[in-house]
């Protein structure tokens, strides 16, 4: 009997320190989880305990260099519902389908759903959210957003591009400049139960979004309508595939205008031109994105004679042709075993550089860029930046499309001399003529020039590289003079403007394969020639009957430039009404 009660007494001990040492640790790991980790649990029941419904930040305006608004916001609403507050599921079904314009089984669906919140619609006008709103439907949530909003529909759609229902941006400038436009959403909170309830008397919690930054563009809406009227114009005359207008400053790279026409409704852009409808799918997709392109940007072409410049320029300024050097045209070249012909099949017989730049001589192009020899003619090509892209600031720009040097033989240069199997992208052959006209400077063509915030305080400059010289200012000054003469009596004739010094080149190319007998007619033009402040393209893409680009084509940026250099007060020049 004595011997128990020592081993109970040990035993009661046993449990007694055991029991303590529980509580310690439970209390340690209470204080752990109280103390150490509540901010922790805390944001975990507040999580649990609160519906998060977010909202959509205002996104940047995107303003032309006037302050024009171009890609503003409206305010819509998105409709929603939480199945664990509905009332009246059958009130709620009928109401929201017949103001959402919505079959009732697809509402009922929703409505039935079981989960935390189920949305109904997105971008429903603001007067549609506002009636709804006042039914006061339990369960129903009418949260205002925002949709953009282009207030002049069609005009420059494929430069300004348009959003998605996310309000992302899907082309054009709204995607290139996506971070600065974006702004930062804001978060509705609501406290629930356990069973996601609302509680009552709770209020609200809102986090405010932050609106997107405000994109000021080198864009003219102006010139941007006259370059639109006068494109849909000639598109309409010659019946032509689309016409593309480019309009820049060559010493700056800005951008005022440009255009492919058939542009696209920016304010309802799924939906194709009737000639286009596909069924759906891939097709219909396919027809999207063929339609959304940019052809100054997206597509190359063959440049035809509008690279005898870039020809010009290199062979100047290597020094192996001179404005007197005299030549012979007879009507075709023999290179190798190719007889390459002159577009005047009878020749223009002896002429000077001069006069053979004036009169578009296929030959004499040829003469100077085997005079210039392979490695000579391609180290230019790269020194006047033509293997590279531009860097303009829309996405998807396409690459030169070059031969390897080592596969250009005598055939290959005299074709790349005047301006055929190759291809370019139309902002690359302005860019460069650009560059060559200016003095000599490469630039960045581009539409971005300032970030603003949305009371207008200036945020940030963009800058754009401009300081690689291509070529001497002497070479650059022959080059302005040389153009200025096929206006002024050449080829180019019909860009003639009286009282203004223009200088231009017109091109007239065949399209592959040259079976199927289509062409593309251009011009690129500046004024005024002494001191270029406006350079222009345009391009004609399979024109009907007259094809010639001297003839259909310079007369456009005639007309472009007689709107924009009274528009831009570049004066008339005394000396050139003297012929």
């Amino acid at each position: 009997m004595q011997k128990t009660k020592p081993f109970h007494r040990r035993k009661v001990v046993v449990v007694f320190f055991g029991c303590m040492l529980a509580l310690v640790l439970l209390g340690g790991r209470l204080a752990y989880l109280m103390i150490v980790r509540s901010e922790y649990y805390a944001a975990l029941a507040q999580d649990l305990h609160e519906r998060e419904r977010e909202i959509k930040a205002a996104r940047g305006k995107i303003l032309d260099r006037n302050g024009v608004v171009l890609a503003d916001n409206r305010t819509v609403c998105t409709v929603s519902v939480i199945h664990s507050q509905i009332k009246e599921p059958e009130r709620v079904t009928q109401v929201l389908a017949k103001e959402l314009d919505m079959e009732p089984e697809e509402v009922r669906k929703r409505v039935e759903k079981v989960s935390s919140i189920e949305r109904i619609r997105k971008n429903v006008d603001k007067e549609i959210g506002d009636r709804i709103r006042n039914y006061n439907l339990a369960g129903v949530k009418v949260d205002e957003d925002y949709r953009r909003y282009y207030p002049y529909g069609s005009m420059a759609s494929k430069v300004l591009g348009f959003t998605g229902a996310d309000n992302q941006g899907i082309i054009g400038l709204e995607v290139e400049y996506e971070k600065k436009l974006s702004g930062t959403p804001g978060r509705i909170l609501t406290l629930t139960d356990a069973r996601g309830v609302e509680l009552a008397d709770t209020g609200e919690r809102r986090q405010e979004p932050v609106a997107g930054n405000d994109l000021v563009i080198s864009m003219d809406y102006n010139i941007q309508q006259y370059a639109e009227q006068a494109a849909r114009r000639v598109m309409e005359q010659k019946q032509a595939d689309s016409v593309s207008i480019l309009i820049m400053n060559p010493s700056n790279g800005e951008i005022y205008a440009m255009t492919n026409v058939p542009e696209f409704d920016l304010n309802d852009p799924y939906t194709l031109p009737a000639a286009a409808q596909q069924d759906s799918g891939q097709s219909r997709q396919d027809a999207l994105n063929q339609m959304w392109r940019n052809g100054c940007i997206n597509d190359t072409y063959e440049p035809g004679s509008t690279f005898k410049i870039i020809t010009a320029a290199a062979g100047l300024d290597a020094g192996v042709v001179t404005l007197e050097d005299h030549f012979s045209c007879p009507g075709f070249k023999i290179v190798e075993d190719r007889r390459i012909r002159c577009h005047k099949v009878g020749g223009h017989g002896a002429e000077n550089f001069l006069q053979a730049t004036q009169n578009s001589c296929n030959p004499v192009f040829i003469e100077v860029g085997l005079r210039l020899g392979t490695d000579r003619y391609f180290s230019y090509f790269e020194q006047f930046g033509l293997k590279e892209k531009t860097g303009i600031d829309l996405p998807g720009e396409a690459a030169t499309i070059m031969h390897r040097k080592e596969n250009v033989g005598q055939v290959e240069l005299a074709t790349i001399a005047f301006g055929q199997s190759f291809q370019i992208t139309p902002v690359q052959l302005a860019a460069t003529v650009s560059s060559i006209i200016n003095g000599g400077i490469r630039i960045t063509p581009h539409f971005g020039v300032s970030v603003q915030s949305g009371d207008g305080a200036l945020l940030e400059v963009l800058r754009y590289e401009e300081d690689n010289r291509i070529l001497s200012e002497e070479t650059s000054e022959t080059m302005r003079y040389l153009l200025e003469q096929v206006v002024d009596g050449g080829s180019g004739k019909n860009a003639y403007i009286e009282g203004y010094r223009i200088g231009g080149k017109t091109a007239t190319s065949e399209t592959l394969p040259r079976s199927a007998n289509k062409y593309i007619s251009s011009f690129i033009g500046f004024a005024p020639a002494d001191d270029p402040q406006v350079l222009g393209l345009c391009i004609i893409n399979n024109p009907q009957g007259v094809y010639y680009g001297g003839t259909i084509a310079a007369p456009v940026i005639r007309e472009m430039f007689e709107n924009i250099l009274p528009y831009l007060g570049i004066e008339k020049s005394a000396a050139s009404f003297d012929r």
